[in-house]
């Protein structure tokens, strides 16, 4: 009897919560640099919204594309993270939970903890999913044996660890197949690397491998010739159409993958930095939000939802055609927020996102050069300059200007 009773009340509290869920006009999906762009654009200013809920189950709120200096040992590690509830803009509510199920044919979620929160409008930018199980040998051996990754909180220090500490031999770096957060970055930590391993006296007893599933080290041939001449001038031994499909500790060894042919190759290493495989999110990819590949299935220029019309997405949990960078979101943002406003009032979407990208590529220490494309991969530059020659002076736009304009810009909704 006490099992029947028991059982009758979850079920009855289950229906309450269905018939009278939680209710708020617009919900954000993700409290990441996505997210709260979004909500800060639409909490101030001529927007304005005082409605607004933010839901993200996290503590902290990462600044990474410094993850690639703090793992040169050029960026303290601390300065990349901050408490989440810091970031939430004040006129926000922020709902510290997960998102499970997606309904949105009755205009509602639901969360890990059991709330059903209903919505007028949802936005989903909900990040990348990192597989750090996607490579056999990676996940249990990530941290140490000198295997390496800038791609979390918790391992990017000790890529400066197998750095500094590297006296010669094999330094492999590797980019996997599929979408990726920022696709440059894989390359970043090779080039400063190398440049360490040259000005530490180690280089000439050292090869330097950078291995990519792609045909070449970018997309973009502005930027890829300046790029080739930096992989020449440093003399790294590039597997261009391989990929990392397993990692053997013990030996030392990772196995390196054809993509066309399927062949394997063994390759002994003294250190290697791993990029995962990333996917999206997986209570996205389940959802009826998804697109055939797992991704929010948003119209490339309106953000708007292609079957879900006060749906919108943006940010790396999207399936828009660029690179998935920080920079796309601070382009994406204005648009989508200008676009939700269209709806609401009824109004036609006209706000376009063009596809703009921007990967500020390290080289070496006090080097970089800012490659900035569309959609179709023209350049669209910010300085009057030759962005594709590497500078000292974008370097410090790199180390010092960025993060100013991230933390105090796009979170504040001013950029």
């Amino acid at each position: 009897m006490t099992g029947s009773v028991e059982t009758a009340a979850v079920n009855a509290a289950r229906a309450d919560v269905e018939q009278h869920p939680i209710h708020h006009d617009i919900v954000i999906v993700g409290g990441g640099t996505a997210g709260i762009t979004v909500a800060a654009q639409l909490t101030k200013g001529w927007f304005n919204h005082t409605d607004v809920a933010i839901l993200d189950p996290s503590d902290s709120h990462y600044y990474q594309p410094a993850w690639t200096l703090v793992g040169a040992g050029t960026f303290r590690h601390e300065a990349t993270r901050r408490r989440e509830a810091s970031v939430i803009p004040k006129k926000a509510t922020w709902i510290q939970d997960a998102v499970t199920e997606f309904d949105p044919e009755r205009n509602r979620l639901r969360t890990r903890d059991g709330r059903t929160i209903a919505y007028n409008y949802l936005v989903v930018g909900a990040g990348i999913q990192i597989h750090w199980d996607g490579i056999p040998g990676l996940k249990e051996s990530i941290g140490r044996q000198g295997i390496c990754s800038n791609y979390s909180y918790e391992t990017v220090g000790y890529t400066w660890e197998c750095i500094r500490s590297f006296n010669g031999g094999v330094a492999i770096f590797t980019q996997p197949k599929g979408a990726v957060k920022c696709g440059g970055a894989p390359q970043k930590i090779c080039y400063l690397a190398e440049d360490y391993f040259r000005r530490n006296g180690t280089r000439e007893n050292s090869r330097v491998i950078f291995a990519a599933p792609g045909k070449a080290i970018f997309g973009v041939p502005k930027y890829r010739e300046t790029l080739e001449r930096v992989v020449a001038r440093k003399g790294i031994e590039t597997m261009f159409r391989h990929h990392l499909v397993e990692l053997r500790a013990e030996t030392k060894e990772a196995v390196l993958e054809n993509v066309d042919s399927g062949d394997r190759t063994a390759i002994h290493y003294d250190m290697i930095h791993v990029t995962p495989p990333m996917g999206p999110p997986d209570f996205i990819a389940r959802s009826p939000l998804a697109d055939a590949a797992g991704w929010v299935d948003v119209d490339r220029g309106t953000l708007q939802h292609v079957r879900y019309p006060n749906v919108f997405g943006l940010g790396d949990s999207s399936n828009l055609p660029t690179s998935k960078t920080g920079a796309a979101i601070r382009k994406q943002a204005p648009v989508l927020v200008s676009n939700l406003k269209a709806l609401e009032s009824g109004r036609p979407l006209t706000a376009k996102y063009n596809g703009y990208t921007s990967c500020p590529i390290v080289t070496g220490y006090g080097r970089m050069m800012l490659a900035e494309f569309d959609y179709d991969g023209n350049p669209m530059e910010s300085f009057p300059i030759n962005q594709a020659k590497e500078r000292w002076t974008m370097w410090l736009l790199k180390k010092y200007g960025l993060p100013i304009l991230y933390w105090s810009g796009m979170l504040k909704g001013r950029a």
